[in-house]
């Protein structure tokens, strides 16, 4: 099998991005009646309301990192503004749900929106050179007058 040989922005998006669709299928809010964990128990996963949007932001966020720009380099120019606000939105709407209804919440949406917020500063926050592992060049001495 052919390596994917991506950039390590790209790979750590790619990464939040899954964890942020695999938080659409886990419950976002629980209820329990009764008092009974397994009898009279409701959940409700985030493909639900504006928890959809949050679901084409991860799938949106996934399939670009694949599709726009070269994939051994880090994220650039519009690219990058297209992803980050993909990651943003997905995480924006899942706050937006979770302040709709604090109560009763469950993993699914904390995970959903640290998955939206890392997404975005992975893309466009953290600078791509501290994925190398190479530390920035060192600025020269000042100069003294004398």
């Amino acid at each position: 099998m052919e390596q994917l040989n991506l950039h390590k922005q790209k790979l750590y998006a790619l990464i939040a991005a899954a964890l942020g669709l695999i938080s659409m299928f886990l419950p976002w809010w629980k209820l329990s009646f009764g008092g009974f964990g397994g009898l009279g128990a409701y959940s409700v996963n985030g493909m639900h309301d504006l928890g959809i949007i949050s679901f084409f932001g991860f799938i949106g966020a996934g399939i670009l990192t694949f599709v726009m720009g070269d994939k051994t380099k880090p994220f650039e120019g519009q690219a990058k503004m297209i992803v980050a606000a993909c990651f943003a939105s997905a995480g924006l709407f899942a706050l937006i749900q979770f302040l709709r209804q604090t109560s009763y919440t469950s993993l699914g949406i904390y995970l959903a929106i640290l998955a939206g917020v890392a997404g975005a500063a992975i893309v466009y926050v953290v600078k791509p050179e501290q994925f190398d592992g190479k530390k920035p060049p060192t600025p020269p001495p000042p100069r003294t007058t004398g």
